[in-house]
C-alpha cells in the first residue's frame, strides 16, 4: 500500500466491500470486526477501589486482525474511522485509536446514516473528532454491566444453581414476564353476556343483527337472568329506530419504522425473532449486490428511536407516490411525526435509501427473508407519506321496551395509504360486519329471534417477543440498539421459555426474579432502570459525568450486596421441578424435568426409591423411512442430537438428518435436511429412489477416515525405511525417525480412534 493512501475501518466485511467501491483506489478499506478491545474475561477488570477505573485489553482472539490494521494505518496518511453511528460503534472507534496509536491528527471519525456513494463521500469530506461524550456513555453501560454481572451471578451459582447469570436489563426484562404470569395466575374471571337480536325490516327486503347496547347508559348484562329478562321483554314485539348516524371517518397511516416497532412488526407479520430482524436489517444496511446497481445499501441506519426524516427522503417519497399511485394517494405535503419525549433523535426513522428501488426492483437480488423485510420497511414508509383511507360509517340504534341495541357497518370508500400497506395487530379480533339495508328514524322493524351467548373475562395475554419489546420501550427499559439482545439472552439463559409464541417464565427464572426482588430491589426496579437509561442519555449530551453515576449507582448496590451475603449465608434455595404429562411405568408418579450435564431430562419424583429416568423427546415431522411409524427427537448420552423412529428399538432406523415435513416427489417417502442452522435444501435418503442423494454429497464435512489413517501410517513407514538405507546417521536418524513417526502414528490412530469411537457410540445409542 503507498504512503500517501487513506486506511477507512469499518465495523464489517459486507460494509467494507460496499464502501470501497463508493471511495476508489485512493482508499483502502479494511473491517475490524466489532471490538478489539474489551474489558478481560477472566476477572472484573474494573478497578472499584481507584474511581471504577476499567483495564482494556487486546482481544486474544483478533491479534491476527489488529496486527493486520497496525500495518495498514502505520502506511497510511489518515485513518478514517467510520464503525457505527451510535454509542458502541462510537466506542469501537476510540478503541481502535488507542490500540493502533493513532494521534487526534492522523484519525478522523466518519459516520453513515446510510451507506450510498453520495452519503459516503459528503461524510469523508465532513470528518469530524471522536465524541468522548457517546463513549463515555457506553462505558458507563459497560461497566455497569460488568459490576451487577461479576458481583451477582457468583452469589447465584452458590445460593441457586451454578452457571446462572445475572444482567442488569435481562432481569428487569424476566420481571415484566414473571409478573405477568403472576397476574394470569391471580386473575380471577368475571361472568357476563352478549345478546343479539335479528331484525327484519317492513315492507321490503332487508334484515341485519343488532347488539345489546344497554337502557339510557351502556350496560353490561352479567348473568342469564339478566339477559333472559331482556329477551322476555322484546320477544314477538316490534323495535324502533331511534337514530341512524352515516358519517366519514379516516384512518391516517403509522409512521415510519424504529427500531422496536420494526422488531414488532416482523414478529407479528414476518414471525421473525427480533435477533433475526436486526441481522437482515444489518445486512440490508450494510450493502446487498443489486443487479443494475452494484452494491448498494438499501436501508438507513436500523438502530434508532427517532421518527425524523430528512426533506430529501420526503420530497423523493411524494414524487413516487404521485407518478406511481397518483395525485390523489398523495398526502398533499409531506408527513411529519414527533419522536417520543425519551427519543435520542441522533437518526433518521428506518427507511429506504433509495425510494425508486422498489421490491420489485431488486426482489431478484435478495434472498427470501431480506426481502420479506424490505418490503415491509419500503411498504411503511411510502405509506407514511400517502394520503389517508376513507371509510363509510352506519351507525343505527333501536330501541324496543327501553333497550337500546345497536349495529354498526363501515365499507372502505378510498384505500388512500391501505393501497401499500396495513399495520399488524397484536390480536386479531377485528370483527367483520355485514352491510345495513338503507334505514329511516322511526321506522319500524320486527323481531325475528335472539342470540344470548356466556362469555368471562380473560386475563392479560402473555408477551410475546413483540409486545416485550414494546413493553420495554414503554418503560424505558433498554435502548434500540439492546431490545434483540436481551429477549434473546433472557430465553439462552432459561430464565423464560417460548410456547406457541408466547413467552412464559420457568421455575428458574421465577426463583432468580424473586430473589433479585427480596435482595437487590434497586437493580430489578423498573424505575430505577430507567432512570439509570435517562442518566446514560445525559452522560451522551455532556451534562453528567459518566464516573458520577458509577459512583451512584455503586454506593447503593454495594450495601444490597453486602446484606444478601450476610442473610443468605447459610441457605441453598431450591428450584422447584417443573412437572411434565409423562407418567412414571414403574410407580405410576408424574415425572419432572431435571437438569443434568447433557441437557434436561425427565426423572422420577419419588428417588432414591424410584431411579427411574427417561430422555426428553419431541416429535418431528415425517414418517421414518423404515417402519412408516413417527419420527423423534432425541439426545445420546454425550449430548448428540439424534433423529429416531418412534417403535424404538422394534424398528432400529436412526438418523442424524433432520426430518422435514416434505414428501420426495419421485418416492413419496420423507425427505431430510442437514442438521445445522440456516436454510438447508431437503434431499431423499432413499437408495431405491432416482432421486436419491448420497451421503457423501449432502454437504458435511469430511473426517479422516481410518483408512487414510492407514495409508499416511504406510508412507510415513517407507520414508524411514529409506532414510535408513542412504547410510546418512543411518542408525541415529532411524532411530529417531521411527519414534516421531511412531509417535505421530499413535497421535492420528488415536485421533482416528476416538473419532471411530464417538461415531460408534452414536449409532449404538439410536
Amino acid at each position: 500500500m503507498a504512503k500517501n493512501e487513506n486506511l477507512v475501518i469499518v465495523e464489517s466485511p459486507s460494509k467494507a466491500k460496499t464502501i470501497g467501491k463508493y471511495l476508489g483506489p485512493d482508499y483502502q478499506v479494511k473491517a475490524c470486526m466489532g471490538h478489539l478491545r474489551d474489558l478481560p474475561k477472566s476477572t472484573m477488570g474494573v478497578d472499584l477501589e481507584h474511581d471504577f477505573e476499567p483495564e482494556y485489553v487486546p482481544m486474544e482472539a483478533k491479534a491476527d486482525l489488529i496486527r493486520d490494521l497496525k500495518k495498514a494505518s502505520e502506511a497510511s496518511s489518515c485513518v478514517y474511522l467510520a464503525t457505527d453511528p451510535d454509542r458502541e460503534g462510537e466506542a469501537i472507534s476510540w478503541h481502535l485509536q488507542q490500540l493502533l496509536n493513532l494521534s487526534d491528527e492522523k484519525s478522523k471519525r466518519v459516520t453513515f446514516n446510510e451507506i450510498t456513494k453520495n452519503v459516503v463521500t459528503r461524510a469523508i469530506e465532513q470528518p469530524r473528532k471522536i465524541d468522548m461524550d457517546l463513549v463515555d456513555a457506553q462505558q458507563a453501560r459497560r461497566i455497569l454491566d460488568r459490576i451487577v454481572g461479576y458481583q451477582l451471578s457468583p452469589l447465584l451459582w452458590k445460593k441457586v444453581r451454578r452457571g446462572l447469570s445475572a444482567g442488569r436489563v435481562q432481569s428487569v426484562a424476566t420481571r415484566l414476564v414473571v409478573e405477568r404470569e403472576q397476574e394470569i395466575r391471580a386473575f380471577v374471571p368475571e361472568e357476563y353476556w352478549s345478546l343479539d337480536v335479528e331484525l327484519s325490516c317492513i315492507g321490503k327486503p332487508g334484515r341485519f343483527t343488532a347488539h345489546y347496547y344497554g337502557e339510557s347508559k351502556k350496560r353490561t348484562l352479567k348473568n342469564e337472568q339478566e339477559t333472559d329478562a331482556v329477551i322476555a321483554d322484546v320477544t314477538g314485539k316490534r323495535f324502533t329506530v331511534k337514530t341512524v348516524k352515516q358519517t366519514d371517518k379516516k384512518r391516517s397511516p403509522a409512521p415510519p419504522f424504529i427500531t422496536s416497532t420494526l422488531q414488532q412488526e416482523a414478529s407479528r407479520k414476518l414471525n421473525m425473532t427480533p435477533k433475526r430482524t436486526m441481522a437482515l436489517a444489518q445486512q440490508l444496511y450494510e450493502g446487498v449486490d443489486i443487479e443494475g446497481h452494484g452494491t448498494v445499501g438499501l436501508i438507513t441506519y436500523m438502530r434508532t428511536d427517532s421518527l425524523r426524516l430528512s426533506e430529501e427522503a420526503l420530497a423523493a417519497a411524494g414524487s413516487y407516490i404521485k407518478g406511481h399511485y397518483g395525485e390523489n394517494y398523495y398526502a398533499g405535503s409531506p408527513r411529519r411525526f414527533k419522536s417520543r419525549g425519551s427519543a435520542q433523535d441522533a437518526h433518521e426513522a428506518i427507511r429506504p435509501s433509495n425510494v425508486a428501488l422498489d421490491p420489485e426492483s431488486v426482489a431478484g437480488s435478495l434472498n427470501r427473508d431480506q426481502l420479506r423485510l424490505y418490503r415491509m420497511i419500503w411498504s411503511r414508509f411510502v405509506a407514511s407519506q400517502m394520503a389517508a383511507a376513507v371509510y363509510d360509517t352506519v351507525q343505527i340504534d333501536t330501541v324496543c321496551q327501553g333497550h337500546t341495541f345497536r349495529s354498526n357497518h363501515q365499507s372502505l370508500r378510498f384505500s388512500g395509504f391501505l393501497a401499500v400497506y396495513e399495520e399488524g395487530r397484536d390480536d386479531d379480533t377485528e370483527e367483520i360486519l355485514d352491510a345495513l339495508p338503507p334505514m329511516q328514524e322511526g321506522e319500524e322493524v320486527n323481531f325475528e329471534k335472539a342470540a344470548k351467548e356466556q362469555h368471562f373475562t380473560q386475563p392479560p395475554a402473555r408477551y410475546t417477543e413483540a409486545t416485550l419489546v414494546k413493553a420495554m420501550e414503554e418503560k424505558g427499559v433498554g435502548r434500540p440498539s439492546t431490545y434483540a439482545s436481551i429477549v434473546s439472552t433472557i430465553q439462552d439463559r432459561e430464565y423464560v421459555v417460548k410456547k406457541d409464541k408466547k413467552l412464559e417464565p420457568t421455575p428458574l427464572g421465577e426463583v432468580v426474579t424473586q430473589l433479585m426482588i427480596d435482595r437487590f430491589n434497586d437493580v430489578i426496579d423498573v424505575e430505577f432502570t430507567a432512570g439509570m437509561e435517562n442518566k446514560l442519555d445525559e452522560v451522551e449530551a455532556g451534562k453528567l459525568p459518566y464516573k458520577q453515576v458509577l459512583r451512584d449507582f455503586y454506593q447503593g448496590f454495594h450495601q444490597e450486596m453486602v446484606a444478601a451475603e450476610e442473610a443468605l449465608k447459610d441457605t441453598r434455595i431450591k428450584v422447584p421441578d417443573e412437572e411434565s404429562d409423562e407418567v412414571c411405568e414403574l410407580c405410576g408418579r408424574k415425572m419432572v424435568v431435571k437438569l443434568g450435564r447433557f441437557g434436561k431430562f425427565l426423572a422420577c419424583p419419588g428417588y432414591p426409591e424410584c431411579k427411574n429416568t427417561k430422555p426428553i423427546v419431541e416429535h418431528m415431522p415425517g414418517r421414518c423411512p423404515k417402519c412408516g411409524a413417527g419420527m423423534l427427537k432425541r439426545k445420546s448420552k454425550n449430548g448428540y442430537t439424534y433423529y429416531s423412529c418412534e417403535s424404538g428399538q422394534s424398528c432400529g432406523f436412526m438418523s442424524w438428518d433432520v426430518p422435514t415435513d416434505q414428501d420426495c416427489p419421485v418416492c413419496g417417502e420423507t425427505m431430510f435436511k442437514k442438521a445445522g442452522k440456516g436454510r438447508m435444501k431437503p434431499f431423499c435418503i432413499n437408495p431405491k429412489c432416482e432421486n436419491f442423494l448420497p451421503e457423501d454429497k449432502r454437504g458435511y464435512y469430511k473426517k479422516k477416515t481410518a483408512e487414510n489413517a492407514e495409508n499416511t501410517d504406510k508412507a510415513e513407514n517407507t520414508e524411514a525405511a529409506e532414510s535408513a538405507l542412504s547410510g546418512k546417521k543411518a542408525k541415529k536418524t532411524t532411530a529417531s525417525t521411527a519414534a516421531k513417526k511412531r509417535t505421530t502414528t499413535k497421535k492420528a490412530a488415536g485421533k482416528t480412534a476416538s473419532g471411530t469411537k464417538k461415531t460408534t457410540r452414536k449409532k449404538a445409542a439410536e
